[in-house]
């Protein structure tokens, strides 16, 4: 009887793939590359950086500007919004905004004076002039920029030529056009700053010849300034001066009780009615006449008249004397009267006697008028109402538990007078101060219930894992659906048909004929087989209990 082969216990990895068929090798290398691809794809997935907005919203000549300076550094970038937004991963976006800004990047898409320093050989002097306008615009559009509320703005300014005729020259004037940022806006004072920023950079340039304009076209500065000059319309303004003066009332009220009540145990709101209206009232008055000894002379007049007799020519000796002119009237303006002269003796002195003589005086007294002009201001108070309401007082016993009571009497009357006190209470132009207690009525708040998959962290540890998690499981798959069955059927030795083969190679036992009387009975086939089975079980146990192992593995997998 021939010996059977022997079968490899441990047989090596050459030969399991070298047992494999055409079908087997081809699934096994088919997954074996893909699992080393899905391996590759979430290493690489796994260590990409995460994107972030570098800079959004620029002009095409500072994106190129950053891109080719990005480039230089050999830092990452990407689009994003069309072109409108650079992306750089998020561990480097801080570091790369500090270098390009010591670069001086980005530079905006404003031109200021730097416009100056490009001068060209040949530029005439109109150009100049134009170049100049455009840098001062530029300067003021960054100006303008720098205010929070402001998103974009732009500054046009008409600059006339100057001549040498005084009365001819035209003044400057400006246009101001501001976008503002989204739920911003700009106040009475932005405003003014606004115009007087424009107005206070360009030589003889008013602050009324400045307009200002929002996106929508609505034109925010007014000829007037302040509260003084409401004639223009400015109901704006005065809804905003009586916000302000309530808003003071209220806070008022709440700093003097919540000391006292606590500071969610009281609720105070404050109306007041403001008389924005000016007058102007012009009042003259004279006093009785007074004494002549107090009163004051104005003017005094003294006239003295004399007829003459028989004639009026000079008469008397020829002579220097009687040639002498009139001498100066003794009627004075102002003090008493004078006495009259003595005549003198002579001719014109009989004259004189034997005419007739006349005087009068006439004295103006100053009237005692007093003029007065008062002029009412616009804002005025005319009267407050104060609604105040307290909570119920509440106390805790010594064993925790809480109870809340009303106020007495006397507290809501000290508290009334304390409110009355702090808003300057006036009965005479008919101001108010209701105080309430009552209890508070305790609102409870529900949140809606997120679900655990719609929270944010979720969604962060989701995102965070969807690469790892999805690569471990295809690659799982891979390895267990496609590598693990063809490596699992290699390692399964065909233990049948070896026994199968061995047997067959072994000679053909030869054919006894029918047995004779007498004589023992031949060993049938299975009995010789079961036989060489117990021989080979003897001579090599190993190799049987791995045929045996295999058979039973090969079952089980069936």
């Amino acid at each position: 009887m021939a010996t059977a082969p022997a079968i490899p216990v441990n047989p090596t990895l050459t030969q399991r793939l070298a047992a494999l068929d055409q079908g087997q090798k081809l699934r096994l290398a088919l997954g074996a590359a893909l699992f080393v691809a899905i391996a590759i794809i979430g290493l690489v997935m796994g260590r990409q950086a995460e994107w972030r907005v570098l800079y959004a919203n620029l002009s095409d000549k500072d994106g190129g500007a950053i891109i080719a300076q990005l480039s230089q550094l050999n830092i990452p970038y990407k689009h994003a919004d069309g072109g409108n937004a650079i992306l750089v991963p998020a561990d480097k976006v801080h570091d790369t905004r500090l270098r390009l800004a010591s670069q001086g990047l980005p530079k905006g898409s404003v031109a200021g004076f730097e416009m100056m320093e490009a001068n060209r050989f040949g530029m005439t002097q109109f150009q100049e002039r134009l170049t100049f306008q455009r840098g001062l615009e530029g300067e003021l559009t960054r100006s303008i920029q720098a205010l929070s509320s402001v998103q974009s703005a732009r500054v046009h300014l008409a600059l006339p030529n100057q001549n040498g005729f005084f009365r001819e020259q035209q003044k400057p004037s400006a246009s101001v056009l501001v976008s503002l940022n989204a739920g911003r806006s700009l106040d009475r004072n932005q405003l003014s700053g606004i115009i007087h920023l424009v107005a206070s950079s360009v030589p003889e340039m008013k602050p009324e010849a400045v307009s200002v304009l929002d996106e929508t076209g609505k034109l925010l500065s007014t000829p007037v300034d302040g509260l003084n000059g409401m004639a223009g319309g400015a109901d704006a303004q005065q809804l905003q001066y009586v916000q302000q003066i309530e808003q003071m009332y209220r806070q008022r009220v709440l700093d003097i009780l919540e000391p006292v009540v606590g500071r969610q145990n009281v609720k105070a709101q404050v109306t007041a009615e403001v008389d924005f209206s000016q007058t102007e009232q012009t009042s003259e008055s004279h006093r009785p006449n007074q004494t002549p000894e107090t009163s004051a002379i104005r003017s005094q007049q003294l006239v003295e008249s004399s007829n003459g007799g028989a004639s009026s020519t000079p008469s008397g000796v020829p002579g220097a004397t009687t040639n002498q002119p009139p001498g100066p009237s003794t009627a004075p303006v102002n003090g008493p009267a004078q006495a009259l002269a003595p005549t003198p003796a002579g001719g014109a002195a009989a004259s004189t006697a034997a005419g007739n003589s006349k005087r009068e005086s006439i004295i103006n007294y100053e009237v005692d008028k007093t003029i007065k002009v008062v002029k009412a201001g616009s804002g005025v108070v005319k009267r407050l109402s104060a609604a105040v309401v307290i909570n119920h007082q509440t106390t805790t016993d010594d064993k925790g538990k809480t109870t809340t009571q009303p106020l007495t009497e006397q507290q809501l009357e000290k508290m009334t007078a304390l409110v009355r006190e702090t808003i300057g209470f006036n009965q005479d132009r008919g101001d108010s101060v209701n105080l309430m207690n009552a209890p508070f009525a305790k609102e409870k708040i529900t949140l809606p219930e997120v679900p655990f998959w719609k929270q944010p962290e979720t969604q962060d540890l989701a995102r965070n894992l969807a690469w790892p998690v999805g690569t471990l499981l295809l690659g799982s798959l891979v390895l267990f659906g496609v590598i693990r069955p063809a490596l699992k059927s290699s390692l399964r030795p065909a233990g049948r048909k070896q026994v199968d083969a061995m047997l067959a190679e072994e000679p053909e036992r030869p054919q006894l004929a029918a047995p004779v009387k007498d004589e023992p009975a031949l060993p049938s086939a299975g009995e010789l087989a079961l036989e060489d089975a117990r021989k080979l079980t003897r001579e090599n146990p190993a190799a049987v209990a791995s045929i045996v192992k295999n058979w039973i593995n090969g079952e089980a997998a069936a």
